[in-house]
C-alpha cells in the first residue's frame, strides 16, 4: 500500500503493552484522539485522528492506524491510514484484518501520511532502541 509503514524487530526484548503506551502518549501528546482495540492473539490496534485543518484534508472517517502483533523478541508494526472505526476498545483485532484496518489513500492524505508516519516510525524505533 502507498504509504503505508511495516517495521520488523528481532531480538529486541521490547514489553509490548509498554511500547503500545508509550505510542499511544506520543500521539496524544501530539494533539491526537486515540483509541485501543483490545488485545489478541493477532495483536493489538492504535488508532489516532487529529482535527482542526486536517480535516479539509482528510476524510472524517480517515484515522491513523498502527497495528502490534507478535511477541517482545518478534514483532511487527505497521503503520498507515484506516477508517476511523467506532467503539474500537471493543472490537476484536480478527474482525479488524478484515475490514478496513488499512486503506489506499489519495494524494492530499498520502503527503499527511507520510509526514506523520515517519515521525511516529522514527518514535517507535527510538523507544525500541
Amino acid at each position: 500500500m502507498i504509504g503505508e509503514k511495516v517495521r520488523h524487530y528481532e531480538g529486541k526484548n521490547t514489553d509490548l503493552n509498554s511500547l503500545k503506551e508509550k505510542i499511544q502518549q506520543y500521539l496524544e501528546g501530539d494533539g491526537f484522539k486515540v483509541q485501543l482495540s483490545p488485545p489478541s492473539e493477532h495483536g493489538t490496534v492504535i488508532q489516532a485522528r487529529k482535527g482542526g485543518f486536517l480535516s479539509a484534508v482528510i476524510a472524517a472517517d480517515r484515522a491513523l492506524s498502527i497495528l502490534i502483533d507478535g511477541e517482545s523478541n518478534n514483532f511487527t508494526v505497521r503503520v498507515g491510514i484506516g477508517k476511523w472505526l467506532e467503539h474500537l476498545g471493543v472490537t476484536a483485532v480478527e474482525a479488524l484484518l478484515i475490514s478496513e484496518i488499512f486503506l489506499l489513500v489519495d494524494i492530499p492524505e498520502m503527503l499527511w501520511n507520510v509526514h506523520v508516519e515517519n515521525k511516529l516510525v522514527k518514535e517507535i524505533d527510538s523507544i525500541v532502541g
